[in-house]
């Protein structure tokens, strides 16, 4: 099914998404899904996360984002300030044209949680993306490719020795997971 940047925008004007309203005592991070149309039809920005020792979501795929800084007076420059920093590409706050729920994520016991305000935007031209060395890979995902049932899979993550079956899609062999794919199925949802 093919969905359109227009389509996303409406359904986005009508979305309520959740703020966690215990966020102002959690670290904060945001991050960047940008949107743009190739024949007719929607796609959205993800990059692959460089190897970095000491990374959590290190080789994933991921979103352009991170930390709120001092700088930052709220979690949609953040997303802009990243999305620059990250791949080169500077953001108009209008191009903004919606955001989703926040995400909690536990960190390690007796340290504060984090809470992930994802941000979706506009692209109405063809952008030159620069990499830094944080990013590893910058691709294009159709829309559609998450919106079939049969691309979704599983794949065994391992913790404390122990491999847990975690939901995933596979996109060109990477896959799609754990927060990045809790963000893309909202913005499905919402379609």
């Amino acid at each position: 099914m093919t969905v359109s940047l227009q389509h996303i925008e409406q359904a986005l004007a009508t979305r309520q998404p959740r703020k966690q309203s215990f966020r102002r005592w959690f670290k904060r991070a945001a991050v960047a899904l940008i949107l743009r149309e190739v024949d007719g039809s929607a796609e959205v920005l993800m990059i692959r996360r460089s190897r970095s020792r000491g990374d959590p979501w290190s080789g994933d795929m991921a979103f352009p984002g991170g930390l709120l800084e001092r700088a930052d007076h709220h979690g949609l420059d953040a997303a802009r300030r990243e999305t620059a920093e990250e791949i080169g590409l500077q953001l108009a706050p209008q191009s903004c044209i919606g955001r989703l729920s926040d995400l909690t994520v536990p960190l390690l016991p007796g340290r504060r949680g984090l809470v992930v305000s994802p941000y979706v935007f506009r692209l109405d031209s063809e952008p030159q993306l620069v990499a830094n060395a944080e990013v590893a890979q910058i691709l294009w995902v159709p829309l559609a490719f998450l919106q079939d049932p049969a691309n979704r899979d599983r794949l065994i993550w391992g913790k404390r020795g122990i491999g847990i079956p975690m939901p995933c899609y596979r996109y060109q062999g990477r896959p799609i997971w754990g927060l990045s794919l809790r963000m893309l199925r909202e913005l499905v949802a919402v379609l």
